[in-house]
């Protein structure tokens, strides 16, 4: 089996096969990272996000795939965000949640996956917050790969992932109580 570094390559090369097999395997984590942010284009961002990776593979260095994959990803989310969002305002991504940019994401699938009231919860974050929190819940990166992907140390992964879950138990409790948030939260925390 083909690692994801020579399937970037073969990509580059005109190798459409390659491409479809790189889909396939990233497709529902990126689909996941960027739904819970935004409302539309949300296949069109994955898209954008892998022909970035394919691009820019020269710059995946040390980095595991997926911290370079997500690293990308995000930067993709932030520029989408800044072209469709606030615009001539001058607006700090990282600091704004979901909810402050007017965004919401499918309330539909949040539903059916039976993660609304997390979701929403995370919504309140400031972004980098809920993605830390979506990669270490979600997609099981570790601290050395989150660092990567949000351009930090990993102790700043460590005391910014213990601030995201204060916070988001906080927002949990706001929106549910205390004892049902208590029920949330425990399920999700390793």
């Amino acid at each position: 089996m083909a690692s994801e570094v020579e399937l970037l390559e073969a990509w580059r090369g005109g190798d459409l096969l390659a491409a479809d097999e790189l889909l396939r395997r990233h497709f529902d984590a990126l689909y996941r990272f960027f739904r819970a942010k935004v409302n539309n284009h949300v296949e069109d961002l994955v898209q954008r996000t892998l022909l970035a990776c394919v691009e820019g593979m020269d710059r995946i260095g040390e980095a595991s795939f997926r911290s370079y994959l997500f690293g990308v990803a995000r930067h993709k989310l932030m520029d989408h965000l800044r072209h469709h969002y606030r615009r001539g305002e001058e607006v700090d991504l990282l600091e704004l949640s979901v909810r402050d940019l007017g965004t919401s994401p499918s309330r539909r699938i949040a539903r059916r996956d039976g993660q609304s009231v997390l979701l929403a919860a995370m919504q309140t974050l400031p972004m980098d917050s809920q993605i830390l929190l979506e990669l270490v819940y979600w997609e099981g990166l570790s601290g050395k790969e989150i660092a990567a992907v949000l351009e930090i140390g990993e102790n700043t992964v460590r005391s910014r992932l213990s601030r995201a879950r204060v916070a988001v138990r906080a927002a949990l409790e706001d929106a549910v109580g205390v004892d049902a948030a208590a029920d949330l939260f425990a399920g999700r925390q390793t």
